[in-house]
């Protein structure tokens, strides 16, 4: 009995003095700190080229277009957000060749729109290993670019693949014909067999022992219609003057296409001309004979032998370029196809101020020029 009031006493008195003691004041729990932004993600490191593999199996193409006449493209969203584009190349952005050809008329439109602030352009280059480049055109595909470019033939099945999981990406890939039937796929290619054939009119014209070297990378694509159209263009001048070719296989291999046109020049070839970025060892071959001219595709490649490089076809994707904007800001993600053309402009034929070509050969390879663009020429890829 004693034990429980002295229980009572004792819990009456905790309550007397807890009724008497001023309220808790409760503490504000700490803001958490600033998190940063996770770093954007770069395209893939550019690894150690290989031999191009062939592209997919053409399956029945839209019907080509022309490239459209350069029309002011539009500015970005209202968003101020700039229109993204990314490209994935075969080669070095300064290669003289293809993958220079689109990375300059990548940076015109960018000029054109007003900067970087109005098209963002991220790009991979050296990209002859295909898996790497796969990897990369999904990498740009998920970080959400407006449009993927794949430019090159051996990117076709990566494309193909790639597209359906990104409806809302458009893709443009060349040079090459198929769209694979796919709503957000472009593809794009030149009739380089009209400047093959301007070429080989003046090859015809100058050469003196009547032999002519051809080395190719691998027989596909705007390499094949090159070659077609520059053999052709030689018989219309001179169907007796021989013109002897190679395929190297690879578009990379330098060396490869070193020793095939030093095996021209060997068998007696004054005149040599190719595609593909590893022209510059024919080039280089010769360079080092010194009195074998060049004929060049793609890009102006004058620089590379001032003295010997007579014209060069070159490739201008900017009104394409302009086009596929303006489609993707209208909703219209793919299914057509592009094809450059003398008579448009999208093909150019530029002499070399360095080389003093005759007065009639120069006047024989603009009649050619002329005769394409109106028609009277025709010319078979």
């Amino acid at each position: 009995m004693k034990a429980k009031f002295l229980f009572v006493v004792v819990l009456t008195f905790v309550l007397l003095l807890n009724a008497c003691s001023p309220a808790a004041t409760p503490t504000a729990a700490p803001a958490p700190a600033a998190t940063s932004a996770p770093a954007a993600t770069t395209a893939p490191a550019a690894t150690t080229a290989s031999a191009a593999t062939t592209a997919p199996a053409a399956t029945t193409a839209p019907a080509a277009t022309t490239a459209p006449a350069a029309a002011a493209t539009s500015a970005p969203a209202a968003s101020g957000k700039p229109f993204r584009i990314a490209v994935i190349m075969p080669s070095a952005t300064n290669d003289l060749a293809f993958s220079q050809s689109m990375w300059q008329a990548l940076q015109s439109v960018q000029t054109d729109m007003g900067g970087p602030t109005a098209l963002d352009i991220k790009f991979t280059d050296n990209m002859f290993n295909v898996p790497d480049a796969t990897n990369a055109i999904r990498d740009y595909a998920s970080q959400g670019f407006d449009i993927v470019i794949a430019h090159g033939s051996q990117y076709g099945s990566a494309v193909q693949e790639i597209a359906k999981d990104f409806p809302a990406v458009t893709f443009a890939w060349g040079t090459d014909v198929n769209t694979f039937g796919e709503p957000n796929v472009y593809a794009y290619t030149a009739a380089a067999e009209e400047g093959g054939y301007v070429n080989g009119v003046l090859a015809a014209k100058l050469t003196k022992s009547k032999i002519i070297g051809v080395t190719g990378p691998v027989e596909v694509g705007d390499a094949k219609t090159y070659i077609d159209g520059f053999v052709q263009g030689v018989a219309s001048v001179d169907p007796s003057i021989k013109v002897n070719k190679t395929w190297t296989g690879s578009f990379s291999d330098v060396a490869l296409m070193t020793e095939a046109a030093k095996t021209h020049i060997a068998a007696g070839a004054d005149i040599l001309t190719g595609s593909s970025q590893s022209v510059i060892g024919s080039i280089g071959a010769a360079k080092d004979n010194g009195n074998v001219l060049w004929f060049g595709t793609q890009a102006d490649q004058s620089s590379l032998a001032p003295s010997l490089v007579v014209c060069s076809q070159v490739y201008d994707w900017t009104a394409m370029l302009k086009d596929l904007i303006s489609k993707h800001q209208a909703g219209k993600l793919g299914g057509d196809v592009y094809t450059l053309h003398l008579a448009d402009g999208s093909l150019k034929m530029v002499y070399n101020p360095g080389y003093a070509i005759p007065a009639d050969v120069k006047a024989a390879g603009d009649a050619a020029i002329k005769g394409i663009s109106d028609g009277s020429i025709k010319v078979t890829p």
